[in-house]
């Protein structure tokens, strides 16, 4: 008996997943949490704007000058750790090219759902766009980034039904990055996850952005380690393939060698490879 496609087991089903084989999490985390406050001394930043009602509907941003890009980041934890301070590391790559950032926070499962938590991320791209003005960003030139769990929240910003929901642009996202993404969310529910998560069939349906691919959307660059497991690289192909079958623009790049948390830390590269990625994306939005 098979649990989903080839997996028989959890334990198949979490060794794909689990991300924190041979890392050492608790060197990774204070390494972090030294790049973070060292960017947020450098740069200036506004910290725990406040984009919602509750308390963790926050974000922090990173400014640079009047009229710039902006590049609005999600971070991962599969829905249920992490914070947009563990990352304010990642706003010195763009920022060192003028492009502002937005680091969103949210709430974490299990105290809400994943739908609660897309929910929270549509509401502050929404806040971003109409206070654009005030943060001195274009809201002509918005990219979207994320990583692991902010990457399927990326999927969802995209199947977003801006006019009809929000009654914004249906181009609001000139571009988006997902970084070793989760876009079908049915093998999590078999997962050590699921305690957390708490997935539903509907909810699979309702927050896979693989079934919700968008008949118009923007470039699109889904990106990996190489030393990520098949079946991140899986969820990447899968979702391209969907993507492009709708006539979308989108492709591939795996980065050699790297583990799921490298595979994003170029962002904080005034040269990196994901530093690059945003810049493009920004210089092909339509002026």
């Amino acid at each position: 008996m098979r649990l989903y496609r080839d997996f028989r087991n959890q334990e198949e089903i979490d060794r794909a997943y689990r991300t924190d084989a041979g890392v050492d999490l608790g060197a990774l985390v204070k390494r972090y949490a030294t790049l973070s406050a060292r960017a947020r001394d450098r740069l200036p930043c506004r910290l725990g704007l406040r984009y919602g009602p509750t308390r963790s509907e926050t974000l922090d941003f990173f400014s640079t000058r009047p009229g710039a890009p902006l590049v609005v980041f999600i971070h991962g934890g599969y829905w249920r750790l992490g914070s947009a301070g563990d990352v304010s590391m990642l706003a010195l790559g763009p920022t060192a090219h003028g492009v502002a950032v937005a680091a969103v926070d949210y709430a974490l499962c299990p105290a809400v759902t994943i739908d609660e938590i897309t929910r929270q991320c549509r509401a502050a791209l929404a806040w971003i766009w109409h206070n654009a003005a005030e943060l001195q960003v274009d809201r002509n030139r918005i990219v979207v980034a994320g990583h692991s769990a902010g990457g399927h929240l990326v999927g969802m910003l995209l199947a977003t039904d801006w006019p009809g929901q929000y009654g914004l642009p249906a181009d609001l996202i000139k571009g988006a990055l997902a970084v070793s993404g989760l876009f079908d969310l049915r093998p999590l529910r078999y997962s050590w996850l699921q305690s957390k998560i708490q997935l539903t069939a509907e909810a699979i349906e309702r927050q896979s952005p693989l079934f919700h691919i968008p008949t118009s959307g923007p470039p699109l660059v889904l990106t990996c380690g190489g030393a990520e497991s098949e079946e991140f690289h899986r969820q990447s192909r899968d979702y391209l393939a969907a993507w492009h079958k709708a006539g979308l623009d989108g492709r591939f790049i795996e980065q050699p060698g790297a583990d799921h948390f490298a595979a994003v830390e170029s962002l904080a590269e005034a040269d990196g490879l994901l530093t690059t990625i945003t810049r493009e994306l920004i210089a092909r939005a339509p002026t």
